[in-house]
């Protein structure tokens, strides 16, 4: 431990950590005499640490108003979803160390999708089509823009995106808040889907470097080594460089091409050729293997997607405020997960830090902070909670 505070004192500061949070930024307070605002924070937690629902927890809480009465005290206190989006921004924003702006940053962007089986609250657009799972094909979609550097992965912002959103609305919302808190981007991963005309020459036209790979669309042709799309990259048997004319409807715009090859020669159980094509502008990677290694970082935010829905509170409610407050709730615990390793846990190491993981999962925070939603309140049977968090 880099401090010498006991676990009691570690355990109320990161208790107060998110308490300030939801109250000073996020602005969740009182409406009535039982909704009181740390009532209403402690239920927000509780929740999220079991994974469960608000009403559920209502239930099981003694000291909790009904589910319904809980419900309405949120949606009378809450802002409007782009009010609320930037209320946690803002949090996002201050949550983040001083130290991410001393020097430009690799950021990561990406997509996630909730699936939802229900009706819209107002209008069709607000559910995004998407590849089938879980029996819909219809999510309620959000973005994020996180770090790639060890030991400070923290989650910068967050934006709902509609079915009508485009990804280069999504990027310049993004960036747009990046802007604000103070930090240089040195360059952006980006998953395949953002290979587009519109968001390379978007990102061109805001001087953004980036590194994507590169997407293969249409069908595969007879001879693809002599094809002059980008089918052709991938029957390279050496890695190396080479350039891109990209063109849609009109528009074309050109992008310089790393291809990285190799052998699996076993890793994952696979043998044989592997071939990766990378589209990148605004920097020169050091070599093809450099790409494909510094691409590998940016898996880190799928784990942070992964982390979200552990502490994602289960709703059914078509309500978009609400979705979005449960999904940045849950966005916010892991931040404050982040921050906990980074000022008690994580070790200096020259020009970074080297982590403890092991000694504080997630989970392990979440069971922390459910047991303190749980003194605030009281459970009716301690007995009854088999947390998921320790199965």
């Amino acid at each position: 431990m880099r401090s010498t505070r006991n676990s009691t004192q570690t355990n109320s500061e990161i208790q107060g950590y998110v308490a300030r949070y939801l109250q000073e930024f996020v602005h969740i307070e009182g409406h009535g005499r039982k909704c009181t605002s740390s009532v209403l924070i402690a239920m927000l937690v509780f929740a999220a640490a079991w994974r469960t629902s608000i009403s559920n927890a209502c239930k099981r809480l003694r000291g909790m108003p009904s589910d319904e009465a809980a419900r309405q005290a949120l949606l009378a206190t809450l802002p409007e979803a782009k009010a609320l989006e930037a209320d946690f921004n803002r949090a996002f924003a201050d949550q983040a160390p001083k130290s991410l702006r001393k020097k430009a940053q690799r950021l990561a962007v990406d997509l996630t999708e909730i699936p939802y089986h229900g009706e819209p609250e107002q209008d069709k657009e607000e559910l995004r089509p998407g590849k089938a799972k879980r029996g819909t094909s219809r999510f309620h979609t959000y973005a994020t823009i996180y770090v790639v550097q060890r030991g400070e992965r923290f989650t910068l912002a967050v934006t709902c995106v509609s079915r009508n959103d485009s990804l280069t609305d999504v990027l310049e919302r993004l960036l747009a808040q990046v802007r604000k808190i103070g930090i240089r981007i040195r360059f952006l991963l980006l998953d395949r889907a953002f290979y587009n005309v519109d968001v390379v020459c978007y990102l061109k036209r805001v001087h953004c470097p980036f590194l994507m790979p590169v997407a293969r669309r249409g069908r595969r042709p007879k001879d693809p080594a002599q094809a002059t799309s980008v089918w052709r990259f991938f029957v390279w048997k050496k890695s190396g460089w080479s350039k891109q004319v990209m063109q849609r409807d009109g528009r074309s715009t050109e992008v310089n091409i790393c291809v990285s090859c190799g052998n699996y020669r076993g890793q994952w159980g696979r043998h044989g050729r592997r071939c990766f094509v990378f589209a990148y502008w605004g920097f020169r990677p050091a070599s093809p293997g450099w790409a494909r290694d510094t691409y590998r970082k940016r898996f880190g935010i799928e784990t942070s997607y992964r982390q979200m829905n552990e502490a994602r509170i289960r709703t059914s409610s078509s309500k978009l405020v609400l979705r979005l407050l449960y999904v940045a709730v849950a966005l916010l615990l892991r931040n404050a997960w982040v921050w906990f390793h980074l000022a008690y846990l994580a070790k200096r190491r020259g020009c970074g830090y080297q982590m403890h993981l092991d000694q504080l999962r997630f989970r392990a925070l979440l069971l922390h902070l459910f047991c303190w939603a749980a003194e605030i309140a009281g459970p009716v049977d301690a007995a009854e909670f088999q947390l998921p968090l320790l199965e």
